[in-house]
């Protein structure tokens, strides 16, 4: 039997009664090539998706970290709609937060850090405008990402 998820939105809308059957109803099965139930259409990639995917080209993922290095030549690049990336050479960090769409590139991102050798993820963010210096919300981090360079055999 084939199950689909309900997003979570979705959820809070519907009843307990109505919710335990639609989890368990079987999506019905169409001969004219449907994607399989439960995945996803492929979307298409966002200016800002596009971007980091440039980036990130002959890079490889590291495990996520909660603190990275923080040295003073290093400085966040802000990519629209999608994510901090932090760093220079061989290794990146990519932030997403926890609100990625929220994330601007004509806001500054300013730092309250705990520690002067390392920004981590209970950091304090916030973010001003660039222009008149005003006040435009709060970033909360997750965890960092690093995408390690690749190296060609040789």
């Amino acid at each position: 039997m084939t199950r689909f998820a309900v997003p979570t939105r979705i959820l809070a809308a519907v009843g307990a009664g109505a919710l335990a059957l639609a989890a368990t109803a079987p999506l019905a099965a169409q001969d004219s090539g449907d994607i399989e139930a439960g995945t996803p259409a492929p979307a298409a990639l966002s200016k800002g998706e596009k971007r980091l995917a440039r980036l990130l080209e002959g890079r490889v993922a590291g495990e996520p970290v909660a603190c990275i290095p923080s040295l003073p030549r290093d400085r966040f690049q802000i990519i629209d709609g999608t994510a901090y990336v932090y760093g220079a050479g061989d290794t990146i960090f990519v932030q997403r937060t926890r609100d990625p769409a929220r994330i601007d590139a004509s806001d500054t991102l300013v730092t309250n850090r705990f520690g002067p050798t390392q920004i981590c993820r209970l950091d304090m963010m916030t973010t001003i405008d660039r222009f008149t210096g005003i006040f435009t919300g709060s970033v909360f981090f997750v965890d960092f990402v690093p995408y390690t360079r690749i190296k060609a055999k040789g």
